[in-house]
């Protein structure tokens, strides 16, 4: 008996020695991928997005290009299979099914090409999936690691989370939250190595956060603001799920691809050149934003064009992932809260005189926004606590986060991820 159980406790070692490597390897490996892709999208993004700016018929040129190219890559180089992004790591976690390792790459190369030619989405999804990719094939190296499957998926998305981020807690929690939805000891185990591992490498790395913002307090007279903003928040995330499943739904019924490219293209570029702010992953208008809230005074014409900022994102957004873009809401549901935010501030300091701080309503509305988009109220919290290096919101965002997710799910229960047609049959 002695000597079973000795034997049985060795292989548990033997078990938990490889769960510890695997993980580690994981780990770097998603949080090389994760770095690597945001600063090449950033570098090349910023370029590009130069270029436009003095030579307006880019906006033609580029987004027309960019399709077309990611449009190749999958004829010739990638199976000819469409990305189906998240729903594909679902997939994986749900059944025996796993994720090829071809995905690697081409969420990769799609995901910079979508971005960095002015696709209005971000390079997030991409990376969830492509660092999922790897947790699925480490999985598949090893008997011992069958039964480990969802556990080092989720490792990879989590690592490659905190490489975007910097947020070591939104990366297991979004783990969590939207893939697992169950916690196994060795989830912890090789979630918490994983981001660990990704954490320091971006402290060797000395990465920066996002936004350089200045967050200074809050005050309870805006609570009932806050609140406004969370029930605003949670509508206008309904309003991006909604246009992203209805022009998927409209482009599937197109068959020929190019023809989806054509019309993608030329929706893309009329909405860049009357809104550049649209381009890309949009951070580089957040940035923008962020640096200038107390000197913008609201005029009809800011306000018109905040107004349709937020009203032609979702569509721009949906038709470039609906003609052939690589990418998902998470970049998307970031900007739409930004604006939204900056938008009720100044409507409520220019016309109801209460002194809010816009920049806490930017900050807020991104959490909102992001937390009603994909039903995650904790990956949103941290993941913007990350962006920003400053938990003097957490408050806050804690409450308007569950505000908007309980608001949009009133309003339409699914989320891009998990809408399916047969269960709205």
């Amino acid at each position: 008996m002695n000597k079973t159980a000795q034997i049985k406790k060795n292989h548990q070692f033997i078990k938990f020695r490889k769960l510890v490597i695997v993980s580690i390897l994981i780990g770097f490996l998603s949080a090389f991928l994760g770095i690597s892709l945001k600063k090449i999208t950033e570098y090349y993004e910023e370029i590009f997005f130069h270029e436009v700016s003095v030579n307006p018929i880019f906006y033609i040129i580029f987004p027309v290009f960019g399709l077309s190219v990611i449009y190749f890559l999958r004829q010739y180089l990638f199976k000819k299979k469409e990305n189906k992004g998240i729903k594909e790591v679902f997939e994986s976690t749900q059944t025996t099914k796993n994720l090829p390792s071809y995905k690697i790459p081409s969420h990769f190369i799609n995901g910079l090409l979508t971005v960095v030619f002015g696709g209005s989405t971000g390079i997030e999804v991409s990376t969830v999936v492509a660092t999922a990719t790897i947790g699925s094939v480490a999985h598949e190296k090893e008997n011992v690691f069958r039964q480990y499957k969802t556990e080092l998926i989720c490792a990879g998305v989590a690592a490659g989370v905190t490489a975007l981020f910097s947020s070591p807690i939104a990366g297991i929690l979004f783990a969590f939250e939207v893939i697992s939805r169950k916690v196994t000891r060795a989830f912890i185990i090789s979630n918490i190595i994983a981001v660990s591992i990704a954490f320091g490498l971006l402290s060797i790395l000395k990465e920066e956060p996002l936004f350089a913002v200045s967050i200074v307090t809050w005050h309870l007279k805006a609570i009932p603001y806050f609140i406004l903003l969370g029930i605003l928040a949670g509508m206008n995330s309904v309003y991006l799920t909604r246009c992203v499943l209805f022009f998927k739904s409209q482009f599937g019924k197109i068959g020929t691809h190019y023809y989806k490219i054509i019309i993608g293209s030329a929706v893309l570029s009329i909405s860049l050149f009357i809104f550049p702010q649209l381009y890309g992953e949009g951070y580089h208008a957040i940035k923008g934003i962020f640096g200038n809230t107390a000197e913008i005074p609201l005029t009809i014409t800011l306000a018109l064009t905040f107004i349709g900022i937020l009203i032609l994102k979702p569509i721009v957004t949906s038709i470039t992932l609906a003609s052939g873009g690589d990418g998902g809401v998470f970049a998307p549901s970031l900007f739409i809260g930004a604006f939204l935010g900056l938008l009720l501030a100044s409507v409520l300091n220019s016309f109801f005189h209460v002194n809010v701080i816009p920049v806490n309503f930017m900050i807020i509305g991104m959490a909102a926004v992001l937390s009603a988009s994909i039903h995650a109220p904790f990956t949103a919290i941290f993941l913007v606590c990350g962006l920003t290096n400053d938990y003097t919101l957490f408050l806050p965002i804690l409450v308007v986060c569950l505000i908007s997710k309980y608001t949009a799910k009133m309003l339409y229960p699914y989320t891009v991820y998990s809408y399916a047609p047969s269960l709205t049959k």
